[in-house]
């Protein structure tokens, strides 16, 4: 990987000021796309292959914990697993939760999730890379949530170093990733959004992408699980291996998910074992 030149102070002073530019949402008058009547990008991306795998919803013979207080309080970030295989079940659960379409609004104008978005635009899709899923091959699946199934894209070997590191390095050397089950990575179409509200779109969609995330975390709350959102992405080699156009559509976050317990609690403590040190 070349490695970049690092930015001068006033550089990032600069990057930093541009990037606060997103927070604002511009009153600057002009006619979105919708309102241009320009024609509506689709609500989802269409199966890419023929290798469709429907997922099974009988969500109530999942073990999990119901009362929502102890849910909530056991929301946290995990970056230690025990390799163990979650279920086909589980994964479903989880895929559904995040990103599952309960219903359509008007004629096909905006779908009904788990997960609200502004809009209803939902402008992302969602990659699971199922590295110890019982009944699931190894390898990089697509999820379709207008029928709750995944297809596969691409078989993959868990056992191969050399893809490994491709996931790796994916996640900038977050070695952790590595051991989850699945690891969850998510896509933009950023003109799902624009259509509708031209350059505030990009303000609207980050924030849809925390709504998406804080499902799965509660859900891995629930079913005893453990997960961790990455940001730090290295968006080019995700959409290498993924198979995107890094252009129309592109990798922007992740979440890797995976099997816990308790006797791990120790190497838990140890990510921030950092901050004992300025003590």
């Amino acid at each position: 990987m070349e490695e970049q030149k690092k930015l001068t102070e006033q550089e990032k002073q600069e990057r930093i000021m541009l990037s606060r530019q997103l927070i604002n949402w511009d009153r600057l008058p002009f006619d979105s796309d919708q309102k241009l009547q320009l024609p509506q990008p689709p609500l989802v991306k269409a199966p890419m292959t023929e290798n469709i795998i429907k997922l099974p919803m009988e969500f109530e013979d999942l073990d999990m914990e119901e009362d929502f207080v102890k849910i909530l309080f056991g929301r946290r970030s995990n970056r230690v697993y025990t390799q163990q295989p979650v279920s086909l079940l589980a994964l479903s659960f989880m895929l559904w939760a995040q990103q599952g379409i309960k219903g359509i609004r008007g004629k096909s104008y905006a779908t009904l999730r788990t997960v609200p978005s502004a809009g209803g635009r939902h402008p992302f899709e969602t990659y699971p890379l199922c590295l110890n899923v019982t009944g699931l091959k190894p390898g990089i699946y697509h999820y379709l949530p207008m029928d709750n199934a995944i297809e596969l894209i691409k078989e993959v070997d868990p056992k191969d170093p050399a893809f490994m590191d491709q996931v790796k390095a994916s996640v900038r050397g977050q070695a952790f990733a590595c051991k989850a089950s699945v690891i969850f990575y998510y896509s933009i179409f950023q003109y799902r959004g624009e259509w509708r509200y031209g350059f505030n779109a990009h303000r609207v969609m980050m924030m849809d992408a925390g709504h998406v995330t804080q499902n799965l975390y509660l859900c891995c709350s629930a079913l005893g699980l453990g997960g961790c959102a990455i940001g730090a992405l290295h968006t080019d080699l995700c959409n290498e291996m993924i198979g995107l156009d890094g252009k129309d559509e592109y990798c922007f976050y992740c979440m890797p998910v995976g099997t816990v317990s308790d006797e791990n609690e120790e190497a838990e403590q140890g990510f921030y074992a950092w901050l004992n040190e300025k003590k």
